[in-house]
């Protein structure tokens, strides 16, 4: 049995909006499709984030990203629809998505985008 993937990203209220602090994610187990083979890539996603008066909740954080798995997105266009999903939801104080893709065709590509 299989746990559905999702879109919908949830948030929880910051514990501590009135102070500065860094959350970070790694998340090693990131796939989508490359458009123009179909082929899987192989990403780590690095997200980090001061907060605002919101924090991302995990789980959701997972099955969204998990929902890229059988899509065909290339590293760029991914790496900075996370950063927009994300920023759409929390309106955090400053944030950074990385994909640190597996090497193919001997290339290996490190997207990185920030917000503001």
């Amino acid at each position: 049995m299989t746990t559905p993937t999702s879109k919908a990203l949830e948030c929880f209220p910051n514990p501590r909006p009135g102070r500065d602090y860094e959350i970070r994610f790694d998340c090693p187990e990131f796939t989508c499709l490359c458009p123009v083979t179909g082929q899987p890539d192989f990403a780590t996603i690095r997200i980090r984030y001061t907060p605002d008066q919101r924090c991302v909740e995990l789980k959701s954080l997972k099955l969204y990203l998990w929902s890229f798995r059988n899509e065909g997105q290339f590293h760029e266009a991914v790496t900075n629809r996370i950063l927009d999903d994300l920023v759409a939801l929390l309106a955090p104080r400053a944030m950074t998505v990385e994909g640190d893709f597996f090497v193919r065709g001997g290339i290996h590509t490190v997207v990185e985008v920030r917000h503001p």
